[in-house]
């Protein structure tokens, strides 16, 4: 047993980890190629990226083997190909490519095939857990399913062929040389202004209304810029970085925008993932029977929450310039309220508890990912972003690991020792005698009463942090989307 344990906790890591790098690969190098719409591809591919299971699951339908093992190699060796196949055609994406006048319409496309796809996996999972179908509709689920994932290549294909005039917008993206020479003095320029002015600028000026603040800021960075160029003052260089400019990890690790980031994930995505750990044992203790239907559906309401939590993170950013935070701090409210609802165990909690945690849920890996990149720069993205989902298990192992099963277990002896006080003390005895030792069961909402509670309030907690977040961060979003705000930084 020893050396199987051993077995599975290698295969366990290099799987894990694994993972984690094609995640890694394919999110740093989306959002370096696509700069000005962070949040919607982000949403996409970490959507997606929640949608694996529930498609691996039709699939796992359409094949009904017996013999596990194939089922293993299939999900072992399906990935690596697709990975290994498509992996010469990702590159970095440069210049005017970077921007589009049809990415508006390309992205609607895309959000539109992702509603579909869910919309339609959910009705194919209520259907063959309400229905015994044949194979060979099975099958033909399947075939569509596959045509859907394969739908959004229409796009890349289509501007491959059919390239369009660049628009006067976009040649300030061109990344020629000479392109970039006759403005490097003057975009060093204006970063050292950017950094001047947070360090001149009074306190009090964070205090005044938004229109106030705007123009107050205007002024002084006007003076700055005439300053420095009549050579009346020179523009003091600083230690480190600030927010929007590129941070190495170990720069951000004595931010404390980052820990705020990071222990507001923690608890927002460490409590919405000790729901997912331990939905069976929920919905067992509730009274269903189909426990499956509940994890089928929390993967699509993630998948949900993640593409709904990068496009409404960037309409915040684009159309208000207001922090990308405050999208993560609505969705941790909708968290705890979720939280609330598997609390009080009313008749059909379960399904408004699934959708809101795993909206809310879902939400935090596509609005986190963009914002760090937002305050931290691009980059160092990847190291950035891997310390940042460390989050997520330190949450589950606290969460899910001590409270929520220690709490359950603490319930299920007091119901064994209130029902059947003689059969638990025999049981211990036969027990001890022959090895055995036969898990605990709890029923009713009291299982997880006050394990829902708790999350909740960790979720209020996150929600404090990432107001805090927004307030100090105002001023950055301000200069990074302001429209009528001080002159655009390049």
């Amino acid at each position: 047993m020893g050396y199987i344990s051993m077995q599975m906790c290698i295969l366990i890591f290099v799987g894990t980890n694994g993972e984690t790098y094609f995640n890694t690969v394919a999110l740093v190098s989306c959002v370096q190629n696509f700069p000005k719409s962070r949040g919607p591809v982000v949403g996409i591919l970490k959507g997606f990226a929640g949608l694996g299971g529930a498609i691996l699951t039709q699939i796992y339908a359409t094949i009904h083997s017996p013999d596990h093992a194939s089922l293993i190699f299939m999900v072992a060796v399906g990935p690596s190909m697709v990975v290994i196949a498509l992996m010469f055609i990702v590159r970095p994406v440069g210049g005017h490519r970077q921007v589009r006048s049809t990415d508006g319409k390309s992205f609607t496309f895309i959000y539109s095939v992702c509603l579909l796809l869910a919309a339609y996996l959910m009705g194919v999972m209520l259907l063959e857990d309400l229905v015994n179908l044949n194979r060979t509709l099975i099958t033909v689920f399947t075939v569509i399913l596959f045509i859907l994932i394969l739908i959004p290549i229409v796009i890349p294909v289509s501007l491959s062929f059919w390239l369009e005039p660049r628009a006067p917008e976009e040649e300030t993206l061109l990344s020629e040389p000479q392109k970039q020479e006759p403005h490097r003095l003057r975009q060093d320029s204006s970063e050292l202004i950017f950094s001047e002015l947070e360090d001149e600028k009074p306190k009090e000026v964070d205090l005044l209304p938004a229109r106030e603040r705007q123009k107050r800021i205007a002024q002084l960075q006007t003076k700055l810029f005439q300053a420095a160029a009549e050579g009346a003052v020179r523009v003091k260089r600083r230690r480190g970085p600030h927010r929007g400019e590129d941070f190495t990890l170990m720069q951000a690790l004595i931010k404390a925008d980052f820990w705020l980031i990071f222990f507001s994930l923690l608890l927002g995505s460490g409590s919405g993932l000790t729901v997912i750990d331990n939905l069976g044992q929920m919905s067992q203790s509730l009274g269903y029977d189909n426990t499956h239907i509940f994890v089928s559906m929390i993967s699509i309401w993630n998948f949900l929450g993640r593409i709904g939590g990068g496009y409404f993170s960037e309409v915040i950013v684009r159309d208000y310039a207001y922090p990308r935070s405050i999208a993560m701090a609505v969705a941790q409210l909708i968290m705890a309220v979720g939280h609330l609802f598997f609390a009080m165990g009313w008749p059909g909690a379960m399904y408004i508890g699934t959708l809101l945690i795993g909206l809310g849920y879902g939400a935090h890996w596509a609005i986190v990912p963009a914002a760090a990149s937002e305050l931290f720069g691009l980059k160092k993205f990847g190291a950035l972003y891997n310390f940042l989902t460390l989050a997520n298990p330190a949450g589950s192992l606290v969460f899910s690991g001590l409270i929520a099963s220690s709490i359950y277990d603490h319930e299920a002896e007091k119901q064994a020792h209130r029902h059947h006080p003689w059969q638990q003390n025999w049981g211990s005895i036969f027990s001890g005698m022959f090895g055995v030792d036969e898990p605990l069961k709890c029923e009713g909402a009291i299982c997880f009463y006050l394990t829902s509670l708790i999350m909740s309030g960790f979720c209020v907690i996150a929600f404090v942090l990432s107001m805090i977040l927004v307030y100090r961060t105002k001023i950055v979003y301000a200069h990074l989307y302001g429209k009528t705000s001080a002159p655009r930084l390049t």
